[in-house]
């Protein structure tokens, strides 16, 4: 299991594929990089693709602390570098999001372009955060098999929850949701619910960007991706129909094919 020791944080991670350029997934609150694994399967064979699990999260080590946002995008850029895979695509969702627009901002040097899935650039509404702290009070002490049940609506959409085909489908990521290190994924949380704005920065990014949002998403609605598509300067927004939260799991042909059809029209210079 490959394991890059980063920032006093060992950090799960494979690399697949071939080609000249590199994809970074960087996954959302409560998965691990094996929320790509649709995409990584359609792209490995034009690009090097590269999946990692954040602190306290999948196969990575639980540390003390550095849940911050800026501390995880800390952790991100030095696994490029640790890697030499610099510079990057990089496609985060949701908190992945939260890290590739940090990176996209601050470390421009590390980004040939941002995919930005699921993601809002303020701070969590007020208005959710007494019920998630709850939620992560419940987890932590109890279990998250106790509250799987309220975290699956927020996760994903109508469409997948209510299909009866993909029952055992849904049965699998709601046991990797309890399945994970109760610990590590508090902290998590809290990392995530405290986080600070970056929209303020967002007019710095320069890199091309493609915003993916589901159209059923109710974690970040599709308006806090509008507010990210008018903030960076040429971006383009892209609504996948029938996802939540979780596109790539959810509608991963819709959300691959975007993926593809904006890499293959970047310009040169940012190839």
């Amino acid at each position: 299991m490959p394991i890059a020791e980063i920032n006093g944080a060992r950090l799960h991670y494979e690399l697949r594929g071939s080609g000249p350029e590199t994809i970074l997934f960087a996954h959302g609150l409560l998965w691990s990089g094996d929320m790509f694994a649709h995409q990584v399967a359609a792209l490995e064979s034009a690009y090097r693709c590269l999946t990692f699990d954040f602190r306290g999260q999948g196969r990575s080590g639980v540390t003390a602390s550095g849940y911050d946002m800026d501390t995880l995008a800390a952790d991100a850029a030095a696994l490029i570098e640790f890697l030499g895979v610099g510079p990057c695509h990089l496609a985060g969702l949701s908190m992945g999001g939260f890290i590739a627009m940090r990176l996209g901002a601050r470390r421009p040097e590390l980004i040939r372009s941002l995919i930005l899935l699921e993601t809002s650039a303020e701070a969590e509404p007020a208005g959710n955060v007494p019920r998630y702290r709850l939620l992560n009070f419940v987890a932590r002490w109890f279990g998250l098999r106790l509250v799987a049940g309220q975290v699956m609506p927020i996760m994903f959409g109508r469409k997948f929850l209510e299909d009866p085909a993909r029952r055992d489908e849904r049965a699998r990521h709601r046991a990797s949701l309890s399945g994970n290190n109760r610990i590590g994924i508090s902290r998590a949380v809290r990392g995530v619910i405290d986080r600070r704005p970056i929209l303020p920065e967002l007019g710095r990014i320069t890199a091309p960007t493609l915003i993916i949002v589901g159209d059923q998403d109710v974690a970040t609605v599709p308006a806090r991706s509008e507010q990210i598509r008018d903030a960076i300067h040429g971006s383009r927004l892209v609504v996948i129909p029938g996802a939540g939260h979780s596109s790539t799991m959810e509608e991963p042909l819709a959300v691959t094919a975007a993926i593809r059809h904006f890499l293959a029209g970047l310009p040169a210079a940012a190839r």
